[in-house]
């Protein structure tokens, strides 16, 4: 986007993935803070039609706020490319790639960053017998938000019997006990690092129910493992090819110290309500939820 501010942003929201309700959150709070900020904003519900609805609204730029399959893996990205609307966030591939779990996996490992070991299996292997030592978790390839995550425990009788809406290839990965860390990363700098406590594992309804977790920030951690963070965290953002905000997460076994840090995935569109990860980290460095949408839009880019 040009140095100019743009008067008129559509705020993509909803869209058709499992995540569209923690889409709808986060894009109207987005809305909200960019409307306090003095822009025009169009809230876009993003389905079949969307290309036509742009078309004609002729927006100078995109927020895109859209969680999951189909809004954070490079589709509505090549599509904004095409369309030529400047739009936040990372481009095409850093999209796909970051939505790809094992293709990223690939990434990180080869620019020397801690993963945990896992493989891709067929849906029937996972079910028939433990594809590798439990415990270990089970998880759709290109999915956020938790969404269709089995832990299989170290005592378990028996594989994971996963739902029939799972996908016919799945991620089997070793489970890493300890802490949930969370970083930001804005633009070439890593914010902060997040301790998330919850009651028992990080799945959907603990990251969305009330009181399901509770966020420590910054987190009270060893300064060791607070700097490992903050790097690991630019470095995924930049192998990617990362722009705009990213978020990655982490789980420590701080019985193991720096050996037991792993990275678990980058987030190329995490969640922005007020109250949500990347903004919080942003809030403890005196930036506001407003401030923090404005840079976004005005970070918004197509074709790089």
């Amino acid at each position: 986007m040009s140095s100019r501010t743009a008067a008129r942003i559509a705020v993509l929201m909803g869209g058709r993935s499992a995540e569209r309700e923690v889409s709808l959150v986060s894009g109207r709070a987005c809305a909200a803070a960019l409307r306090e900020e003095g822009y025009e904003v169009i809230e876009v519900d993003a389905g079949r039609d969307l290309a036509s609805v742009l078309i004609s609204d002729k927006p100078d730029a995109v927020l895109n706020a859209l969680h999951g399959r189909w809004g954070e893996d490079g589709c509505v990205q090549g599509l904004l490319e095409w369309l030529g609307i400047p739009y936040t966030h990372s481009g095409v591939l850093a999209s796909a790639l970051a939505m790809d779990k094992a293709r990223a996996k690939d990434v990180f490992a080869a620019a020397g960053l801690p993963v945990a070991a896992g493989r891709l299996c067929c849906k029937a292997e996972v079910r028939g017998s433990h594809p590798i030592d439990p415990p270990y978790v089970v998880k759709p390839v290109n999915e956020g938000s938790s969404v269709g995550v089995y832990l299989v425990r170290e005592n378990a009788n028996g594989p994971a019997q996963v739902s029939d809406e799972m996908p016919e290839v799945l991620m089997v990965e070793q489970y890493i006990p300890g802490r949930e860390l969370t970083t930001t990363v804005m633009g070439d700098r890593a914010l902060g690092v997040t301790d998330i406590i919850a009651d028992g594992w990080y799945d959907y309804h603990a990251k969305y129910s009330a009181g399901g977790s509770r966020h420590v920030v910054p987190a009270d951690i060893p300064d060791e493992i607070t700097a490992a963070c903050l790097d690991y965290a630019l470095r995924a953002h930049r192998a990617l090819g990362c722009r705009g905000v990213s978020r990655t997460d982490f789980r420590w076994d701080e019985s193991r110290g720096l050996a037991g840090l792993y990275l678990l995935e980058t987030n190329t569109q995490p969640g922005m309500t007020p109250t949500s990860l990347a903004p919080e980290q942003a809030a403890v460095l005196g930036m506001s939820f407003g401030a923090l949408v404005r840079w976004m839009v005005e970070d918004a880019s197509c074709g790089r």
